[in-house]
């Protein structure tokens, strides 16, 4: 009924433990908001992912409609490319308040010498034009630094920030562009 090579690809696949190909799955999808993202109840939400005519579709589901039903949740799925474009939008936005420049500039300049204002600025503008070249791994890295928490509700998504994550990054930043620092 089917090939002896359809065969034995088959059981090669099953040889390995559930356990081993549910890791590799989740490794192979990313998951730029894995552990950061919540319902509007304080719900964990889970990323999650189906293919349909070799397309991916990747989601996050919340906690409740895994473990209850799918009618007990307030935001039972969303998609994630959406909602990880609304969080990086909003990143990138965040990064360029005065604000936030000033803020980050208060809580790094402690641990950089000589740090101005100005180096800040250049640090924080530099992360836009470079994330889209960033593999998958380090864009989830620097949003673990920058996001303490994003609930999502059916109003929309709230983003919490870490601003001494916004210090490392500005500490990444300067180390990885030491050209851009001033002499001392």
């Amino acid at each position: 009924i089917i090939t002896r090579a359809l065969w034995d690809r088959v059981h090669a696949i099953l040889r390995v433990s559930p356990r081993t190909r549910a890791n590799r799955t989740r490794a192979g999808t990313p998951a730029l908001l894995r552990g950061l993202i919540f319902t509007s109840t304080g719900r964990a939400m889970t990323p999650t992912h189906t293919r349909r005519h070799g397309k991916l579709y990747r989601y996050y589901v919340s906690q409740e409609v895994l473990k209850c039903s799918p009618n007990a949740a307030s935001v039972g799925r969303v998609p994630a490319g959406e909602v990880e474009a609304v969080v990086v939008d909003q990143l990138r936005q965040m990064l360029r308040t005065p604000e936030i420049i000033v803020g980050t500039w208060r809580a790094a300049r402690l641990e950089i010498e000589g740090l101005t204002e100005s180096d800040v600025r250049v640090a924080l503008d530099r992360l836009d034009p470079l994330w889209d070249e960033l593999f998958p791994a380090e864009q989830a890295r620097i949003v673990q630094l920058l996001v303490a928490r994003v609930e999502v509700s059916r109003d929309g998504v709230d983003i919490r920030l870490r601003v001494d994550g916004i210090a490392d990054l500005v500490r990444d930043l300067a180390e990885r562009a030491p050209h851009t620092r001033k002499a001392a």
